[in-house]
């Protein structure tokens, strides 16, 4: 298949680009390069950068399947320029599924988030549960998701809800939780806490990149899905990095009262096999770290390098 991923050079593209080449898939990314682009050359890879919010030069007439994960990502990310963050998350991604219908793409899959739900209480968080967007992030999220859901009759769409995710890319993000925690341990010896108690979802980025492949594999797969395997508040995501490096853990206030546990019952039922865990992910950059592959570089955080680069 020829496919276009958008966002291709963010921290889940660089995983699931190599993926699709190992499929023998035809790839064209584009991706504005903000923080960096790291793919390495292949024949069936064709990086442009660019913007989606300018799609006027670009043809998707011979294309079989969009993989949309370009947005501003994350909530302080988001809040920087609201207005970019409507133009980029939810206007354009009406634009490319509009572009998309016209030119008789067959599948559009897209990169929602958990963080749609807001704050819930329930035991098993759901794909039918009522969503409470709290930031803008997210509510561009939900949007874009009621828009891609009017086309569903012209295209097959497939909406995935990932938790947060874990684990190393060659374009790393340390600012997700995870992999925040676990080089705070690393570089300061400590592990600060905000709150604690809040209970997060995750998945590991090989296995969400691998949900990727695996909805393009299946295509008589629609609708939304929520994928996140290890519900775990994040007080006991610092636990687990301390069975590996000897921490100390300092609790701190918090003015995030975001906390969930995500369901994937019903895309575990389609037969999608998760393969890592959130301990595969912290022994993964410790491992990373020690061998001198992995530092505690700004452009891994996204809103320090935004800011630093004036990209909102």
């Amino acid at each position: 298949m020829k496919i276009l991923v958008t966002g291709g050079c963010g921290y889940k593209g660089h995983i699931l680009i190599p993926k699709l080449l190992k499929g023998n898939h035809n790839v064209v990314c584009i991706d504005t390069e903000w923080f960096g682009n790291f793919h390495e050359q292949h024949k069936a890879l064709q990086t442009i950068k660019g913007n989606i919010n300018d799609l006027n030069n670009i043809s998707l007439n011979d294309f079989d399947a969009i993989i949309h994960l370009a947005s501003i990502a994350n909530d302080p990310c988001s809040d920087l320029n609201p207005q970019l963050t409507w133009e980029t998350s939810a206007l354009a991604t009406m634009q490319l599924a509009d572009k998309a219908v016209r030119s008789g793409v067959k599948t559009f899959i897209y990169a929602s988030s958990g963080s749609v739900y807001g704050v819930k209480e329930e035991d098993k968080v759901t794909e039918d549960l009522e969503l409470f967007p709290l930031s803008e992030y997210n509510k561009t999220k939900m949007v874009a998701e009621r828009v891609l859901l009017s086309y569903s009759k012209l295209m097959n769409v497939q909406i995935l809800r990932p938790a947060t995710v874990c684990g190393l890319s060659p374009r790393m993000r340390l600012d997700v939780a995870v992999n925040l925690l676990t080089m705070q341990a690393l570089t300061k010896g400590e592990i600060t806490v905000l709150g604690g108690s809040q209970v997060r979802p995750n998945v590991h980025i090989d296995d969400i990149t691998d949900a990727y492949v695996y909805l393009l594999d299946n295509q008589n797969i629609s609708g939304i899905f929520n994928i996140g395997f290890e519900n775990i508040s994040i007080l006991d995501i610092a636990k687990q990095i301390q069975n590996f490096i000897d921490v100390k853990i300092t609790i701190e206030k918090s003015n995030d009262p975001r906390s969930y546990r995500l369901d994937s019952s019903k895309f575990l039922k389609t037969g999608f096999s998760p393969k890592k865990t959130v301990n595969d992910a912290i022994k993964e950059i410790i491992d990373a770290y020690q061998k001198g592959l992995l530092s505690d570089d700004d452009h891994f955080y996204n809103l320090k390098w935004m800011k630093k680069n004036s990209y909102a």
